[in-house]
């Protein structure tokens, strides 16, 4: 093998490294958000199943879930004092 073979293959590792930090990054922040709003349509799936005999809910959809999703539990609160403060 030459140098020139050498350096281009460090180089070409060096690279897939470099773009590998830059893809995994973002990957990790959007499964963290599909996960947490998994979990956080299910929390206000409970929250509903508890509020139907008084007549309780808060709908299910793409806005709260994410709300939900990116704060987690204390946004599932928030929803929850909105739907009583604001009927």
């Amino acid at each position: 093998m030459g140098a020139n073979n050498v350096i281009t293959f460090l180089a070409c590792i060096i690279l897939i490294f470099i773009f590998g930090k830059l893809f995994i990054l973002p990957i990790k922040h959007i499964l963290k958000l599909i996960i947490n709003s998994i979990l956080g349509a299910i929390l206000i799936y409970i929250i509903n199943l508890i509020g139907s005999t008084w007549g309780f809910y808060i709908g299910i959809n793409i806005l709260t879930s994410i709300f939900v999703g990116i704060l987690g539990i204390p946004g599932a609160i928030l929803l929850i004092l909105l739907r009583i403060i604001l009927p």
